[in-house]
């Protein structure tokens, strides 16, 4: 059975895509990056796409930013380690910046602790979770408003416990 739909379309179009990549800098990895965009769209079950070739190419273009910056993250690793090497840092000041975060954690959780059960709640949903204020308003049988005041007095709480931190 020959290949329809997207899979055909990558087929017909896969050397025309390596070459897109090779142009905008992928070099030696076009070819990777072009097997990683099959594994991508073979996996797509959303239905149909309205211009099949223009979504694999910003799905390729995607791909190598991706890549790039993945690399960019690795090198600055890499590099601050190496410094950190350099100047002779221990694990000591790793392990005080842990103790430090953990009270931090744990001065954050009880100014919201101290705000109440509601507001508490709502800042977890809001600001960590990433839950629209709508679906935090209709889960928990309030309104808009009132989750917008319960994040105001969250952050100004937090505002207020970040200056004591200094």
């Amino acid at each position: 059975m020959p290949p329809t739909g997207i899979e055909a379309v990558f087929l017909a179009n896969r050397d025309r895509l390596v070459r897109f990549l090779g142009a905008r800098g992928a070099g030696d990895a076009a070819e990777d990056l072009v097997q990683d965009l099959w594994l991508k769209v073979s996996g797509r079950m959303d239905g149909p796409i309205a211009n099949p070739l223009a979504y694999l190419y910003r799905a390729a273009d995607m791909l190598m930013i991706d890549r790039y910056r993945a690399s960019r993250q690795a090198e600055r690793r890499e590099r601050d380690w190496a410094e950190g090497q350099q100047a002779g840092d221990t694990d000591a000041p790793a392990a005080e910046r842990a103790v430090v975060a953990r009270q931090t954690a744990e001065r954050i959780a009880a100014t919201l602790a101290a705000l109440g059960e509601r507001p508490a709640l709502v800042f977890r949903r809001a600001r960590v979770e990433g839950v629209p204020q709508k679906q935090i308003a209709a889960e928990l049988g309030i309104s808009i408003s009132t989750v917008e005041s319960d994040l105001r007095m969250a952050a100004h709480a937090l505002a207020a416990l970040k200056e004591q931190i200094g």
